[in-house]
């Protein structure tokens, strides 16, 4: 990939597209090329067409997703599957007829299967039943993966996946209901210690085990990786590393200085009780995270701060 190549990256306003994007600037990319989705619908076929027929890009990152937390993934279940199909199938296939030079694919560490072995190795993936409160969205996810393999296998396209573990970092989705475990916790320990609350609620129990990798660790990743990877098989990106929900709470809650006390709703769904990815195969190829949980989470809540 050369400094001028033309790169398109879908979905650059996204916290993992925006990412991308600081990577390829830093980096010397500066023929970077994005649209709003006010600009171009990734639903629309024939609108994908004409902009790949008309721009010609040479690179193309994936970031654009329909994309929430446990409620939104269980609440918008026929629009999660739908849009996201819609919006991978629509630029795999112009990626293709274009004759897009390779094309990086960004899943989900949901596409595994629920009761799976810890850590996740990339073998596991449809060995078993997916977790119910996002399956329409993992299904979506793993067509990507397979219309990307699928799509070398046939006409030697260049397309390779990768799949993040749970993320946060800069221009997160702070959302009251949409957004996922670690933006949303910094929102409510926010929002108490503003306005003087004795407590915080947390959903579920506080048992489940999460990792959770910093957005621009996630693009300095898949950026080493479209410069260094051609194989078919997809890579897990995270840190190796997890924590539980009420540790990850304890850290966010001493990180912003919220002197309140933290309660339970386990009425609320607890999720896949863990999700840890197995990066030995990342780390094998060259590449491991540089920031800490702690450092990251200062930075987003800076962010947070910046953007409310």
């Amino acid at each position: 990939m050369q400094a001028t190549d033309k790169i398109y990256v879908a979905g650059h306003r996204g916290m993992v597209g925006s990412a991308v994007c600081r990577a390829l600037h830093q980096a010397g990319y500066n023929n970077v090329v994005t649209r709003t989705s006010s600009e171009l619908d990734l639903r629309n076929q024939n609108a994908v067409a004409n902009f790949f027929e008309t721009v010609k890009p040479d690179y193309v990152f994936l970031a654009a997703a329909k994309v929430g937390g446990i409620v939104a993934n269980n609440t918008y279940r026929a629009e999660f599957i739908h849009d996201n199909l819609c919006i991978q199938n629509n630029i795999i296939h112009q990626s293709y007829l274009n004759q897009v030079k390779k094309l990086m694919f960004f899943g989900s560490s949901c596409i595994y299967p629920k009761l799976a072995p810890q850590p996740l190795k990339e073998e596991y993936l449809l060995t078993g039943l997916l977790e119910t409160t996002n399956e329409p969205y993992a299904i979506a996810k793993i067509a990507g993966i397979k219309m990307c393999e699928a799509y070398r296998d046939q006409y030697g396209c260049n397309f390779i996946s990768v799949m993040p573990t749970n993320l946060y970092g800069i221009n997160d989705n702070y959302h009251p209901q949409n957004s996922h475990v670690l933006p949303a916790l910094i929102r409510k320990f926010h929002v108490a210690k503003i306005s003087g609350a004795k407590y915080v609620e947390l959903w579920g129990t506080g048992k489940p085990l999460r990792e959770f990798l910093f957005a621009d660790d996630l693009a300095d990743a898949a950026l080493y990786l479209m410069l260094n990877y051609n194989e078919k098989p997809f890579v897990n990106i995270g840190v190796g590393e997890d924590l539980s929900i009420l540790d990850l709470a304890i850290l966010i809650k001493d990180i912003i200085g919220f002197d309140g006390e933290l309660t339970f709703d386990s009425s609320k769904p607890d999720g896949t009780m863990r999700k840890l990815m197995d990066v030995s195969y990342l780390h094998s190829l060259g590449w491991k995270h540089r920031i800490t949980l702690k450092e990251g989470i200062s930075l987003a809540y800076k962010d947070f701060l910046e953007k409310k």
